[in-house]
């Protein structure tokens, strides 16, 4: 493998890149015109021009994307994750052109990318899995009946879904058939298929996943847990690893059931087993994801490992070089997602210019990035401009890196989560581990962050006029 067309953009495309660049290999960028100047863009080796802003114009275009492979003469795509990262026909198309998708393969991603049939998939391994039905459904009267036979509250999840798109919490038979209507109707927009399944929910879960690897000569490694609880919309802002409530016990046996999740589906490659986990650390299976995850970076850390240079050796073929047996947790990471959200308006992306743009250093910390100062933050993708990781010998002091790293990263021109990140780090419910999915919901108000920003605004201008009044004096000292 000499050359790999990264086909995405932002920070994981800088990553991926980084791991190439390591391991001797050529890298490859594709481009929408907004993105022309773009830090991944000039990461690259060579850059390709693919289509227009919206995504539907350029990074998923999985046939001019394997155009571009060709004629760069590229051995390899690697997807990132997002965009064509989990699209089946993408993976076979790359394939047949004699393109290896770093990735699993195709009957994977048709499998474990609906949630019904990855369930399916995994039943004969005897998995917990939450109460609910077993396919289908976009008829409302059926649905009613299954969530009343299963009791309220209940779920609603697109079978199709992912990122929080088509799912609804319904607490009671009232809100049911208008919750029913939003959720199908957002699958559709989302995925192109309205069809939602229904199940038991879980209150005050936990949402713990757990890593996994496989390679084509029948290997498969957990790589250990992530705590994903803290969410907004169902969709993750704050992870790490390993998690602050599971047991060695439980660990072994949700990696055990993770991996069994993998070989139900002949997998390959890296992958995420999902679970809920329950006051009393009872787990149940969720969903597999088929790709690289967003938070890979804290089990890299603890597990000591660069998971993007294991993909590679896997989709070349390689054995995997560790067993089971060598993995060992090292320390604490906590990762926080910077999107440019306004999280004092309901999290609302947050589009401008950054001009003023200046990432945090130091020791324990990482950041995987990629915007730069100057730049614009477009409308068209995902609103994240970076990961910004902290780890330390233990959960204590990665949370204080953490906090100490948010202070240090400058940016003006949108808002972004890194005030909302700071909350989370100084909350005692966060901080000795007592939290769960309702986190937001239970203790996160705008309305605090405002009062908190207000006061900081306060003392750093009562600090500004105290240095302006010494400088005056000094000024002033005669000859």
């Amino acid at each position: 493998m000499k050359k790999i067309l990264v086909a995405n953009r932002g920070e994981i495309a800088i990553r991926v890149m980084k791991t190439a660049r390591k391991m001797g290999i050529k890298t490859v960028a594709v481009y929408s015109t907004v993105d022309r100047n773009a830090p991944h863009v000039a990461f690259a080796d060579e850059a390709v021009w693919i289509g227009e802003a919206p995504s539907n114009q350029s990074y998923l275009l999985g046939n001019k994307i394997i155009e571009v492979a060709k004629a760069v003469q590229a051995d390899a795509i690697h997807p990132g994750y997002g965009f064509l990262s989990e699209n089946a026909e993408f993976a076979e198309e790359a394939e047949k052109n004699n393109i290896i998708f770093i990735g699993p393969k195709s009957k994977a991603i048709h499998i474990m990318g609906s949630k019904l049939a990855a369930k399916e998939a995994v039943l004969q391994y005897d998995i917990p899995m939450v109460p609910g039905v077993d396919h289908a459904i976009t008829d409302i009267e059926e649905a009613k009946r299954t969530a009343k036979a299963i009791s309220f509250p209940i779920l609603i999840k697109a079978s199709a879904g992912g990122g929080g798109k088509g799912m609804r919490v319904v607490d009671n038979e009232a809100d049911f058939e208008a919750q029913m209507n939003r959720a199908i109707s957002e699958a559709v927009a989302a995925f192109g298929d309205g069809a939602v399944f229904i199940e038991k929910y879980v209150a005050s879960s936990r949402h713990i996943e757990i890593q996994v690897m496989a390679d084509s000569h029948g290997n498969v490694l957990y790589l250990f847990e992530r705590e994903c609880s803290i969410q907004r919309r169902h969709q993750k802002v704050v992870e790490e690893a390993p998690s602050a409530v599971i047991t060695p016990e439980i660990r072994k046996r949700m990696g055990e059931a993770a991996v069994l999740v993998a070989k139900s589906c002949d997998y390959l490659g890296a992958g995420t087993v999902e679970f809920l986990v329950d006051e009393q650390l009872n787990f149940y299976f969720l969903e597999m994801n088929t790709r690289l995850q967003v938070e890979h970076p804290v089990t890299e850390i603890i597990a000591g490992v660069d998971l993007v240079e294991m993909q590679i050796r896997v989709a070349r073929g390689e054995a995997l070089t560790i067993q089971q047996d060598d993995l060992k947790i090292h320390g604490h990471a906590v990762e926080l997602r910077v999107y440019a959200e306004d999280t004092l308006n309901g999290f609302l992306p947050s589009v401008g210019n950054l001009e003023v743009y200046q990432l945090p250093e130091g020791d324990g910390v990482r950041v995987d990035n990629g915007y730069a100062q100057g730049m614009d933050v477009p409308i068209y993708y995902d609103p994240m401009l970076a990961k910004l990781i902290t780890y330390g010998a233990t959960r204590e002091e990665a949370i204080q890196r953490m906090e100490q790293a948010i202070a240090d990263y400058k940016v003006e021109g949108v808002q972004t989560t890194l005030p909302f990140g700071a909350f989370v780090m100084q909350h005692e419910a966060f901080r000795s581990g007592d939290f769960d999915t309702n986190f937001v919901k239970k203790y996160y108000h705008p309305e605090i962050l405002k009062e908190q920003t207000q006061k900081e605004a306060l003392i750093a201008a009562k600090l500004a006029l105290k240095q302006y009044l010494q400088d005056q004096k000094v000024l002033r000292l005669p000859n």
